[in-house]
């Protein structure tokens, strides 16, 4: 066979192979691409996995992979205490919403919880009585103890950090966006709890936050917990701890309470 035969069978195999390559089905991904920095994943890997399909909630209803809280019928997650001894909670529940009750301490979630994504809806009592912070006045405690204030703020001023949508003590919200009395409003919140090694804070926690569609707070660092008329200050907690809806002896009343689990970041290291 002519020796520029097989030259020229050769380049034609190489550039159908070349071609095979450049037309490789890309379709899921590539297995030769650079790796992200600090990860074990490449641009467009592959082998990295997908999301999990979620239905995302209509209306005020919950996405599909939310835990539920409150439905509107009963307080099965939750629970109170009252000197120290756990009870079954008596809050008003009628209406698909529940309502304060005085002569009971706070709501606690039966189950416990670290980083979230939290959706709450409450409305202050209609009736207008007193004021400043004695108005309308709950709290959404996360980990129990990190207060995201609840308050009627219309037309109600107080002091700034002890408005609706403040980070209790430490940071006020940039407007106010609150509703009329007895009108429905709405919290949309990303919580990252504090991570702790022994007595050691190792990072802080972070608030995000939506009041009524508006945000507030983008990944606020907290100085704390939120203590009344003092500086916060962080004390080691277990890594999930319980949610609570305060009670501030006020007729508040709450409803659609969600919570989603959010998964931690990566931390891996770059393959060699």
């Amino acid at each position: 066979m002519p020796f520029r035969f097989l030259m020229v069978s050769a380049m034609l195999a190489g550039a159908a192979l070349a071609q095979t390559a450049e037309h490789k089905d890309r379709t899921l991904g590539y297995d030769d691409t650079p790796y992200l920095p600090g990860g074990k994943w490449r641009v467009h890997d592959v082998s990295r996995p997908r999301p999990a399909m979620v239905t995302p909630g209509t209306g005020t209803a919950a996405p599909s992979d939310a835990i539920i809280l409150f439905d509107g019928t009963n307080l099965s997650k939750w629970v109170t205490y009252v000197k120290g001894k756990e009870l079954e909670p008596k809050w008003i529940v009628r209406d698909g919403y529940m309502e304060v009750v005085d002569e009971q301490g706070g709501l606690n979630t039966r189950e416990k919880f670290g980083d979230i994504q939290l959706h709450v809806e409450w409305a202050a009592p209609k009736k207008i009585e007193y004021k400043s912070q004695d108005r309308g006045n709950s709290g959404i405690m996360l980990m129990g103890r990190y207060e995201v204030q609840v308050l009627d703020s219309y037309d109600n001023p107080t002091y700034a950090d002890g408005q609706a949508a403040s980070i209790y003590g430490q940071f006020p919200p940039p407007v106010n966006v609150s509703r009329k009395p007895g009108e429905w409003q709405t919290y949309d919140i990303v919580f990252e709890a504090p991570k702790f090694e022994g007595s050691t804070l190792k990072a802080p926690a972070y608030v995000t936050l939506f009041h009524n569609g508006v945000l507030m707070h983008n990944r606020q660092e907290l100085l704390g917990d939120t203590p009344h008329a003092k500086l916060g200050t962080y004390e080691p907690h277990g890594a999930e701890e319980s949610l609570q809806l305060q009670n501030h002896h006020t007729s508040v009343r709450y409803r659609n309470i969600w919570v989603r689990k959010l998964n931690g970041a990566e931390h891996v290291e770059i393959p060699r």
